[in-house]
């Protein structure tokens, strides 16, 4: 299945080089697009606070490796929105170039160029390398650090799995969810310890310098959190405590984000989404067979960091966003691109036509490229979340006698980003109220779907007295914006 090329040649390296291009142009296409909610409560409570201030205290929604460079290049090239995103960017097209080092090492130069390349025109891996937030970052170091975990496990010494140790911390303290991946490869790693499962033989060294990454891993963690530990246990209680009593309770359930993902993946094409999910089970079975007699500990790190992460966020009563698993996606990429190789040996093999397995293996690279350049564009048909937009039409068209509320779940973010004057809304007490008073209001209308469920009567009056003036649509779920009047 490895592929033999004694060393990488002149070419491989162009191919790269041309990927990391596409990957870079079109990550910082239309990268200047309007901020979306989570990016704006980001850069207002965190980014934009004093150097001094930005580990006052934990909020499970700052990634604080990441802002602190969202920080530094925001302060070189001023507050826009482009360069609060420019680190996720960076991070993005490193990604590219961390999935091709991981794929060379499990399956070699070809796989390696195929992966590459598909997550380079990845829909997810574009649309997190145009957010200002640190997922990007994290995939990037979860990934070298898987990459250091394998090879410490082949060949164990002190550099690597130093290496290793750097790259987990790292991740943990662009967020928190970073621990689930490093804890998952402790439990391959222990598996492998137990079984001898992907492992030659056990030395000194194959024990010792692990726990040795894992020390340094465990003290530069605790150094980087040290500011704000105590506030850290109670902040993911509060969270289990808000998600409990949320009124989107689907975002609690797996099925749910397993259906999110792929609806997200493959956009809204009913029966046929079933068809790609079943057609990508068959090539995943085929990509773990494929990379058995290579790297067995690569497809059993996969399945473990998904397991770690349900069962932590089931345990804590967390929400189950798909994002939580945006780190694996290159990972799958690359199982799925040995799957398709791995699958078409097979299929040749099998018609006894063994040399007609390449043939089919470039047939499906082509489809998966084609369908993936279909897919990506949708990241510039519209802004993530256009608050911008919503917030301009508002002012423009607004009466002297007119009040305007933003009716959204969180903080008011019209107020504290773009300096409105507006009121915000948040439940059905604050609902009844200003509809109560008599004269023109104006509505503006975050998240819908979440909040046609937090007020009922909002739906009602929607489809009643209130008159649709506009819909900013947006590629986030639920990303799109509604402004409604009452004259």
């Amino acid at each position: 299945m490895k592929q033999q090329a004694p060393a990488l040649g002149r070419n491989d390296l162009a191919v790269l080089l041309f990927i990391l291009l596409l990957a870079a142009a079109l990550r910082t296409a239309g990268l200047n697009a309007p901020l979306w909610y989570d990016e704006i409560w980001t850069v207002d409570t965190h980014i934009r606070r004093p150097w001094g201030e930005m580990m006052r205290e934990y909020s499970m929604n700052h990634h604080y490796f990441f802002s602190m460079k969202a920080k530094l290049v925001a302060q070189i090239f001023g507050e826009e929105a482009w360069a609060y995103r420019f680190p996720a960017v960076l991070f993005g097209v490193g990604v590219v170039g961390a999935i091709w080092w991981l794929a060379k090492d499990v399956s070699g130069a070809r796989i390696a160029h195929v992966s590459a390349l598909l997550v380079a025109l990845s829909y997810h891996q574009v649309w997190f390398s145009q957010n200002a937030r640190g997922y990007t970052e994290l995939a990037f170091w979860s990934t070298l650090g898987l990459i250091f975990f394998l090879r410490g496990v082949q060949r164990p010494s002190f550099g690597t799995w130093a290496a290793f140790g750097l790259t987990a911390a790292a991740a943990v303290f662009t967020h928190l969810t970073g621990a689930f991946f490093f804890v998952a490869l402790g439990l391959v790693w222990l598996v492998s310890l137990i079984t001898g499962f992907g492992r030659g033989a056990l030395t000194r060294d194959w024990v010792l310098w692990p726990l040795t990454g894992v020390a340094i891993a465990s003290v530069v963690i605790l150094l980087a959190y040290l500011p704000i530990l105590p506030s850290i246990a109670g902040t993911v209680g509060d969270v289990g405590a808000t998600s409990a009593v949320d009124v989107m309770q689907e975002y609690q359930n797996p099925l749910w984000t397993i259906v999110e993902g792929l609806r997200t993946a493959v956009g809204k094409t009913g029966a046929l989404t079933l068809v790609v999910a079943g057609a990508g089970v068959v090539v995943l079975a085929f990509g773990a067979a494929g990379a058995q007699s290579t790297q067995p500990l690569f497809f059993l790190s996969i399945v473990m960091h998904i397991v770690v992460t349900l069962v932590i966020l089931l345990a804590l009563g967390m929400r189950i966003w798909p994002r939580f698993f945006f780190v694996d996606i290159g990972l799958v990429i690359i199982l799925a691109v040995i799957g398709c190789w791995y699958g078409a040996g097979v299929a040749a093999r099998g018609l006894g036509r063994p040399h007609f397995g390449t043939l089919l293996f470039a047939t499906g690279v082509v489809a998966m490229v084609a369908v993936s350049l279909f897919l990506v564009q949708r990241n510039y048909a519209a802004p993530k979340q256009d608050l911008a937009g919503a917030f301009a039409l508002v002012e423009q068209t607004r009466t002297p006698s007119e009040r305007i509320y933003a009716i959204n779940p969180g903080g008011a973010v019209f107020e504290s980003h773009f300096d409105a004057d507006w009121v915000t809304i948040g439940d059905v007490a604050g609902y009844a109220d200003a509809m109560a008073q008599p004269g023109p209001v104006a509505l503006v209308v975050l998240f819908p779907n979440r909040m046609f469920r937090v007020i009922p009567q909002l739906e009602q009056d929607a489809e009643g007295q209130l008159e649709l003036v506009q819909a900013f649509a947006g590629t986030l779920g639920d990303g799109r914006v509604l402004v409604y009047r009452r004259q």
